[in-house]
C-alpha cells in the first residue's frame, strides 16, 4: 500500500464538487451497516473506496503511530484528514468495497468499556444521565437503585458497568455488538448474549456453519494475535472500546481488522501492558487479548461444523 498520508490529487478534485465516480461503491450497503452498529452521523462514504470518519484527534494520532506499526496491515489503511461540508474527517480505507454482499460482524474487545480517566472524571464531576436510565429501565426495569429511581438518572460509568455485566464483556472479554448477514438482515440484540454458549451459537449462526470460513477466521484471528504480542503500539496504549470487524461474502473470502481507536489511549513511558492481566484500577489493564484468546477458543470450538 501507499505510504502518503495526503489524500490523492483525483480525491482532492472530487471531493469539493460533491461527483459520485463510478468507482465509488453503493452508498447505501455501508450506511445501512454503520446504522446497525450504532455509528450513524459518524461516516460519510467516500469515493474510491474510501471511509470518512468524523474527525477525533485521538484517533488520527493512533493511525498515524499504526501505519508505522507491525500492526499496519490489521487496521484499515489510514490517508489522512478531509474536509467535506465544513466539517473535518479521518479518510481511511473502506473494507467492505473487496467483498460481494458482504456479512459483518462488530466484536467489541476487552474486558471494560470505558476509560479509567472517565472513572476518574465521573467521580469529580458527576452527570447524571437521563437518557442512559431510560436506556437501562428499558432492559431491566429492576436495574436502578432507589437514588437512581429518585433522580430518573444514572451516571455514564454506572450505565457502562451495568451493560457490561449483562453481556459476555466481563466474564469472556468480548462481546457481539452487531451483525449483518449478506441479505441484509440487521441484528444489534446481543446485550443480553453473556454465556459462552450463547456467544457460540451467534458465531455458528454468522458463519452460517461454514467450515472454510470459520477456518479463515481463525487463521486471520491467530495471526493477528501472533502480532499483537509483539506490537510497541499495542504494548503501550490502552485499547478500550476498539472493535474487531469480521466481514465474509459468499465466495469464502473473509476478512478481519482492528477499527475503532477514538478510546485508545497512549500509556505513561514508563507502562506497559500485557491485555490479559485482570483489571485493577490504576493498573490501566483492557483484558484485550483475554477477550481474543477466548474468541479464537470458541471458534476452534465450533469446528469442525458438521
Amino acid at each position: 500500500g501507499s505510504e502518503k498520508t495526503q489524500p490523492s490529487s483525483a480525491w482532492n478534485e472530487h471531493k469539493n464538487r460533491g461527483t459520485s465516480s463510478p468507482l465509488s461503491m453503493p452508498s447505501k450497503k455501508p450506511q445501512q451497516w454503520l446504522q446497525v452498529v450504532g455509528h450513524a452521523g459518524t461516516f460519510r462514504v467516500g469515493e474510491y473506496g474510501m471511509l470518512l470518519k468524523k474527525f477525533c484527534e485521538g484517533e488520527q494520532q493512533c493511525f498515524q503511530k499504526l501505519m508505522e506499526d507491525t500492526l499496519k496491515p490489521y487496521v484499515p489503511a489510514y490517508h489522512g484528514v478531509v474536509q467535506q461540508d465544513e466539517h473535518d474527517y479521518n479518510m481511511m480505507d473502506n473494507l467492505l468495497t473487496h467483498f460481494n454482499s458482504p456479512a459483518i460482524m462488530d466484536c467489541k474487545m476487552g474486558s471494560r468499556t470505558y476509560l479509567e480517566e472517565e472513572l476518574v472524571l465521573a467521580r469529580e464531576r458527576p452527570q447524571p444521565r437521563r437518557d442512559m436510565y431510560e436506556k437501562m429501565v428499558a432492559v431491566d426495569p429492576e436495574a436502578p437503585t432507589a437514588q437512581e429511581q429518585a433522580q430518573q438518572a444514572v451516571l455514564k460509568t454506572r450505565y457502562m458497568q451495568w451493560r457490561e455485566s449483562l453481556s459476555s464483556t466481563t466474564t469472556l472479554g468480548f462481546r457481539i455488538e452487531g451483525v449483518r448477514k449478506a441479505n441484509g438482515e440487521c441484528r444489534t440484540n446481543f446485550k443480553r448474549t453473556k454465556s459462552r454458549e450463547q456467544v457460540m451459537d451467534a458465531l455458528k449462526d454468522f458463519v452460517d456453519s461454514n467450515t472454510q470460513i470459520a477456518r479463515g477466521y481463525l487463521r486471520r484471528l491467530k495471526q493477528l494475535r501472533q502480532v499483537l504480542e509483539t506490537s510497541d503500539f499495542f504494548r503501550t496504549h490502552e485499547v478500550v472500546g476498539s472493535s474487531l470487524l469480521f466481514v465474509h461474502d459468499g465466495t469464502g473470502k473473509t476478512g478481519v481488522w482492528m477499527i475503532d481507536f477514538a478510546k485508545t489511549a497512549a500509556l505513561p513511558p514508563h507502562l506497559t501492558l500485557d491485555h490479559r492481566s485482570p483489571w485493577v484500577e490504576g493498573n490501566r489493564e483492557d483484558g484485550y487479548l483475554w477477550g481474543l484468546d477466548n474468541l479464537i477458543d470458541i471458534l476452534t470450538n465450533i469446528l469442525p461444523l458438521t
